[in-house]
């Protein structure tokens, strides 16, 4: 079960559902992950629709860590992902809402 208001997201990968947060931790392996700017230049592009691939898969890979997964980028680059493209980046941005916006 998902908790929005614990900022999780499910993220489905070769179809098993899994949970999907991105914690502290995560997010600091997430701006280590970033090729280039901040957490705050990530934000900046997926609020004006310039994210990239590597940006998405990126924020999968954090979330899905934050939620306990012990993959790698590697494992979901092969994986298959609900929804696929459309659907993997819908679900990146939901992670970056739900980790910055305060419960209501």
């Amino acid at each position: 079960m998902v908790n929005p208001l614990a900022g999780e997201v499910r993220v489905t990968v070769d179809g098993v559902p899994h949970v999907a947060k991105l914690t502290l931790g995560a997010l600091a392996e997430l701006e280590a992950a970033l090729e280039e700017g901040s957490l705050v230049d990530l934000v900046e592009r997926f609020e004006s629709g310039r994210y990239r691939g590597r940006d998405v898969l990126a924020l999968l890979v954090a979330g899905l860590r934050g939620g306990g997964w012990r993959g790698s980028a590697a494992d979901l680059l092969s994986a298959d992902l609900a929804g696929g493209p459309v659907d993997a980046a819908r679900v990146a941005a939901e992670l970056l809402a739900r980790a910055f916006t305060p419960p209501q």
